[in-house]
């Protein structure tokens, strides 16, 4: 990974941590949508980002502890999960955040929003303050469906394997 991103992502995800006063039985995740070619941001994709909008503003009423950050390779949300002793909660209301951003992104194509190449969607985390542990956990192309039970198994997957990859 790029020195230069490592300290910038370990700062968002600090500054995140402080502004939330995220608690000792929580743990901070990036989710991000990210492009491999070309741009995902508001400027290219403002159809997608509108329903990505109505989305967060219906999660943000259920839920306060998600932010989005807009990156030109797409979205990426930071928000803390419970630990608890069956393992890291996800909310229903996180759950139908994710798949509505995935989902914006093939409705906005369908409406003129461009380039229409694949996205990535990849859970990233900080681990003891400095090692960025990062899992690509699905590769989602504009006719992919993409549903809530499906997206809620893998981020459950992938939490499971950044927590014990080395």
């Amino acid at each position: 990974m790029d020195k230069y991103w490592e300290e910038i992502f370990r700062e968002r995800v600090s500054k995140f941590t402080i502004d939330h006063a995220v608690s000792s039985d929580a743990i901070v995740v990036s989710i991000k949508l990210r492009i491999r070619s070309g741009c995902f941001h508001r400027e290219h994709s403002p159809e997608a980002y509108k329903l990505i909008d109505q989305a967060l503003s219906t999660y943000a009423r259920q839920d306060s502890n998600v932010t989005l950050e807009e990156h030109e390779t797409g979205p990426e949300l930071l928000v803390f999960l419970a630990i608890t002793t069956a393992g890291i909660t996800l909310t229903k209301s996180l759950i139908d955040l994710i798949t509505a951003i995935i989902n914006a992104r093939a409705k906005g194509i369908k409406r003129g929003d461009h380039p229409n190449d694949p996205v990535e969607l990849i859970i990233r985390r900080v681990e003891n303050g400095q090692e960025i542990k990062e899992e690509i956990i699905l590769k989602v192309d504009q006719s992919d469906h993409v549903g809530k039970e499906q997206i809620q198994t893998l981020i459950g997957e992938g939490l499971k394997r950044l927590k014990h990859k080395n």
